[in-house]
């Protein structure tokens, strides 16, 4: 593998690191900055919502820019929203700070893995792909319980500006190895465009992303406070937690992808719901004991990601047959799903936490996603009627 697609991953390690960092940070942010739980917890919906916005928006503004150009302006943006979230004076501007860095994140990967795809011959293109994305992983099993701790022992600014650092070692990186002469792609047309948004097969899977995934992050979000509120660990316990969490994160994706393929989308993501709902049932009932609360944690993380990629290659796959001339497109607004999902789940976590308590989130969180299993099976139904897409 070329050099340059190291670039890449330290940049998609410091991009993973920020997004999901400030789940174990609310209880902090919230003590330091005088806001309750649920107003901290909007740290994480402004975050996702920027990505949801930023990745069509920008996506189409800066389309005409050479990539590298692109690359390099993503990482400078998200390092001013890093460096601007350390030094925010209050909550309001920590918000802003969260939106203007999330701008960068859905477009950054989506271009990052075009880049990766021209530095290495054709059949070495997934290789590529996922070396960019083990970024995101190491993220999720290092940087984010690493992160965690940083900001609970010298502060939460120190987190940011920590992830400002390994930022500006991406941009460098990235700056000098990454070559000027990539190929642009051509820009899908608008006809092509509005099959996706159209189609009611892709907006049913966009829809049991956004429901599935989001259904996770009601109790996601909180699992630093539930953690310390309810279970009773202590501060620096739950950045082992989180640890923990990002190690089964880890191999869920990995089964996850496998499953799918053996399986096919539908009965993939059955399976991987059914236990992610179950999972999320057995936190709450687990939280009033530290050891059993850490072994469901355990178990939790691997279906709460095991999802993604068979949602990412169910939408693929419908978008080749509906609109085979913007698979990219129909890809990235499924990236946005993700996201409009976590942004919601986000929220709605803040509306339980407030109207019951924390201890409900797990329960409230399984029973959104049951019915993103009512819709994957619906949209089996449709595969099998319209028979384009091997769903079963």
């Amino acid at each position: 593998m070329p050099i340059a697609l190291w670039a890449l991953t330290i940049s998609a390690f410091a991009v993973g690191t920020t997004e999901f960092v400030i789940v174990g940070l609310i209880p902090t942010i919230a003590a330091d900055l005088g806001v309750s739980l649920p107003s901290a917890g909007l740290l994480v919906s402004l975050y996702a919502l920027g990505v949801t916005i930023g990745a069509p928006v920008l996506t189409a503004l800066a389309g005409k820019l050479p990539r590298k150009t692109l690359l390099l302006a993503l990482l400078t943006l998200f390092i001013a929203g890093n460096a601007f979230a350390a030094v925010a004076p209050g909550y309001g501007s920590l918000i802003a700070a969260r939106f203007i860095t999330g701008l960068a994140h859905g477009v950054f990967f989506a271009i990052a893995s075009t880049i990766a795809t021209d530095l290495v011959e054709r059949e070495k293109e997934s290789s590529a792909i996922a070396t960019v994305f083990l970024g995101l992983t190491v993220a999720l099993v290092t940087g984010v319980p690493f992160g965690t701790w940083i900001g609970q022992t010298f502060g939460w600014q120190s987190t940011f500006l920590g992830v400002v650092a390994l930022g500006l070692i991406g941009l460098i990186a990235s700056a000098v190895l990454v070559p000027n002469n990539l190929r642009r792609g051509a820009p899908p047309s608008l006809k092509a465009q509005m099959q996706v948004l159209t189609s009611p097969r892709l907006l049913l899977v966009y829809l049991i992303t956004a429901v599935g995934y989001g259904g996770n992050f009601i109790a996601f979000t909180y699992l630093a406070p539930m953690l310390t509120d309810v279970t009773g660990l202590s501060v620096g316990a739950v950045s082992l937690v989180i640890l923990l969490y990002g190690a089964s994160v880890a191999a869920g994706n990995i089964l996850g992808g496998k499953l799918a393929d053996r399986t096919g989308p539908v009965p993939a993501l059955t399976l991987i719901f059914a236990g992610l709902a179950a999972s999320l049932a057995a936190l709450g009932v687990a939280l009033a004991s530290p050891v059993a609360a850490i072994a469901v944690v355990a178990v939790w993380g691997g279906f709460a990601f095991a999802n993604v990629p068979p949602l990412q290659s169910y939408t693929v796959a419908i978008a080749r047959e509906v609109a085979p001339g913007a698979v990219d497109v129909a890809s990235g607004l499924n990236i946005g799903a993700f996201n409009l999902g976590i942004a919601v789940g986000a929220w709605a976590g803040g509306l339980v936490v407030d109207g019951i308590g924390l201890a409900a989130t797990p329960f409230i969180g399984a029973v959104v996603v049951l019915a993103g299993i009512a819709l994957v099976r619906l949209s089996g139904g449709l595969a099998r009627r319209n028979q384009p897409v091997a769903a079963e």
